[in-house]
């Protein structure tokens, strides 16, 4: 079965790699590299083939941050590839697992998401011939091991999947730097591994982009974050001045006590959603603090008539939600605080030119200028520091959906 065709030398030997005699006795594979270099798809069908090749009547597990995500990720494309090479898969959505069906042989392959440390419960208990772990470096290490303590089967073998991260990561230490040691092969990937991707997309990525994401994702290099988080935002490109005629409008917030708040006004005209105007409020330096009364007044002026599709807000904020939403004028919806994910969100769409920021917005700008990576962390973090107006863009820009190609941005939320 020539079931490799249009793949890279390097998908080629991840596919290969178990009927090697000389590797077929490694425990298993780590495969890492730039995004959209092509490891997943070939990881993911190599480990079922090998699984369906090897075993009859067993039990594997395929593993991302959520099962949401995987299916998204992972199960979606693969269970087409598999079909296209004469496997029969039966897919149970409702108890995430699929029985795949080859050559007379049977095995169940089901689904985990490992999104925090209550997630090892979840496949604590199971005995599995083979696991699959896709983007391992977003998932704890107590689901990690535990996970790989499952497989105890003679002949079980492991599969690691991932994009680099901080090199102090746990998975990069403990794993990666000792796969020898641990009988297991590395293979890195570069976005030019991946035969499907065009010349103009591979130049997108160089584009879009910049810092420490850049050499992680497009470079593929395990490197730590330094300097500034938004490197990229240039002053003179990335704002403007005077009044926008925009069709729709949002407002984000990050609430503080003694801390300062920060709400910005965002409008949407022409594929760019636009920071119109701000509010800003810092008790330390104005010398006396706001009730969330007074906080919801500073929000309303800054609205003004508008009609705003959503509030989102800090989600540690509960006083000041539940102040907005007893008022009954407007939705409000708390954001989602990844802040890492936040982060390369907001720096692809300052790249792209999504957002841009109304020079009257001057403590944004301001903070654009000093947000910066706290270096002694060993983990990517920033500096607690000048990050109000930050969080609030951040907010933002997570809760809509920045990747559309097309001017409507659909709100991307969790009700």
């Amino acid at each position: 079965m020539n079931y490799d065709k249009g793949f890279s030398n390097k998908q080629r030997f991840v596919m290969h790699w178990w009927c090697n005699p000389s590797l077929m006795k490694r425990d298993g594979i780590i495969c890492d590299g730039a995004v959209r270099s092509g490891k997943t798809m070939s990881m993911s069908v190599s480990f079922v083939l090998w699984a369906m090749t090897r075993f009859e009547g067993s039990t594997f597990a395929i593993c991302g941050k959520t099962v949401t995500s995987l299916r998204r990720n992972v199960i979606n494309d693969l269970t087409a590839q598999l079909r296209s090479l004469g496997m029969n898969v039966k897919e149970h959505i409702t108890a995430n697992y699929m029985d795949i069906t080859f050559d007379r042989r049977r095995n169940r392959f089901y689904f985990f998401g490992g999104k925090d440390e209550g997630s090892a419960a979840l496949i604590q208990g199971i005995t599995l011939s083979g696991l699959l772990l896709d983007e391992v470096v977003l998932m704890p290490r107590s689901f990690v091991e535990q996970a790989i303590a499952r497989c105890s089967v003679s002949g079980s073998k492991l599969w690691f999947n991932c994009n680099p991260d901080n090199p102090y990561h746990w998975f990069k230490r403990e794993w990666i730097d000792k796969a020898r040691e641990k009988n297991l092969i590395y293979v890195h990937f570069s976005l030019r591994d991946n035969p499907s991707l065009s010349k103009d997309v591979i130049k997108r990525y160089y584009r879009l982009y910049s810092g420490a994401f850049f050499k992680r994702f497009v470079l593929g290099k395990w490197t730590a974050t330094q300097g500034l988080v938004y490197p990229m935002f240039d002053p003179k490109e990335h704002t403007f001045s005077g009044s926008v005629e925009c069709e729709r409008y949002a407002v984000s917030c990050d609430y503080g006590t003694v801390n300062p708040s920060s709400f910005g006004l965002w409008g949407w005209s022409a594929g760019v959603w636009y920071r119109l105007d701000e509010y800003y409020y810092d008790s330390r330096v104005q010398g006396e603090r706001r009730t969330d009364e007074e906080h919801y007044e500073g929000l309303c002026r800054l609205i003004g008539n508008r009609k705003v599709d959503f509030i989102v807000c800090d989600p540690s904020a509960q006083s000041f939600i539940s102040c907005i939403q007893r008022h009954g004028k407007y939705s409000v919806i708390p954001a989602k605080n990844d802040v890492v994910r936040g982060i390369q969100l907001v720096s692809e769409c300052i790249k792209a030119g999504r957002i841009r920021i109304n020079r009257c917005c001057t403590d944004s700008l301001r903070e654009f200028t000093l947000y910066h990576w706290d270096e002694k962390a060993g983990k990517d973090t920033p500096v607690k520091e000048n990050d109000h107006a930050m969080d609030d863009i951040r907010y933002f820009v997570t809760a809509v959906d920045m990747q559309q190609e097309s001017p409507f941005f659909a709100l991307s939320l969790e009700r």
